[in-house]
């Protein structure tokens, strides 16, 4: 899909119409056939109607269905960094010199924070903020992103947990989470199916999820969680980066602390004090 388009629905999901919003979820999940359909294929494979179609379209800006076409095609020619092909997986290491790398991390990390809204990032601070108890999920490398933002998310407010540290003992940790505790998901690689599953547990024990997910996960995103933060990735393949997720988790870090308030800032002491005392002279 284009990338305007994907943030243009991003920006307006909230605002359109409920059949409307079936089309757009359904733009986001297929991304790749947006060149291949028309306007009443689409149509009609999101159970919509043409007219709804054509007032998707223009609640995002554009003129009509041509215009969404006539964009894609120009994206598609386009070589954006953050969108490497088959031919860029393929070649030799050394072609990914400093400067390319260092060009495509920043506009991960721009795009992710362009189109960044200020009150979806307040939401899912507060969610954070006020819940009982913060579970932490990231499966494979994503793991890794769970394990970095608990003790960050632990100095600024108590009963932050990660799911999963063991293996085998999933049904174990899912018993003791609660309704009103929160969910942080983070997902930048593939969705593993065992995903599904644990997502759809949370949401039918009524624990509420923010999920820090890749743009490519974003609609499904959607439909497990009450917050949903996108980031963009550079590379492809097997080897998406997660910078721009990390800068996420930082800047939600942030705001969940300003949520708290003073007591985020006596917390912190007592952890500093704690670590003082560990550590010694």
């Amino acid at each position: 899909m284009t990338t305007r388009l994907t943030l243009a629905i991003h920006e307006h999901l909230e605002q359109l119409s409920p059949s409307e919003r079936k089309l757009a979820t359904l733009l986001l999940d297929r991304a790749d056939d947006l060149l291949t359909y028309s306007a009443t294929e689409l149509a009609t494979m999101a159970d919509v109607s043409k007219a709804t179609a054509a007032r998707l379209f223009r609640s995002l800006g554009y003129a009509d269905f041509n215009e969404v076409r006539l964009q894609a095609r120009e994206e598609r020619n386009l070589t954006a960094p953050f969108a490497a092909g088959v031919a860029a997986t393929v070649a030799p290491a050394r072609s990914h010199s400093i400067s390319s790398h260092l060009q495509s991390e920043t506009e991960s990390l721009a795009r992710t924070f362009e189109s960044l809204r200020s009150d979806t990032l307040l939401s899912a601070g507060d969610q954070l903020a006020k819940a009982p108890r913060v579970w932490l999920l990231g499966l494979g490398l994503d793991e890794g992103l769970a394990r970095y933002v608990r003790p960050l998310l632990a100095r600024v407010r108590p009963d932050v947990h990660c799911l999963g540290t063991q293996s085998g003992v999933w049904a174990e940790d899912l018993s003791m989470t609660g309704p009103r505790d929160s969910l942080l998901l983070i997902m930048t690689q593939a969705r593993p199916q065992l995903m599904e599953r644990l997502a759809s547990h949370a949401a039918t024990i009524r624990v509420e999820t923010v999920a820090v997910v890749d743009i490519r996960h974003a609609a499904w995103a959607r439909r497990v969680a009450k917050v949903v933060l996108p980031c963009y990735s550079s590379g492809a393949g097997d080897a998406l980066s997660a910078m721009a997720a990390a800068s996420m988790l930082h800047l939600l870090v942030q705001n969940v602390a300003n949520r708290v308030g003073k007591r985020a800032g006596q917390r912190q002491q007592v952890v500093a004090d704690i670590r003082q005392e560990l550590e010694g002279d």
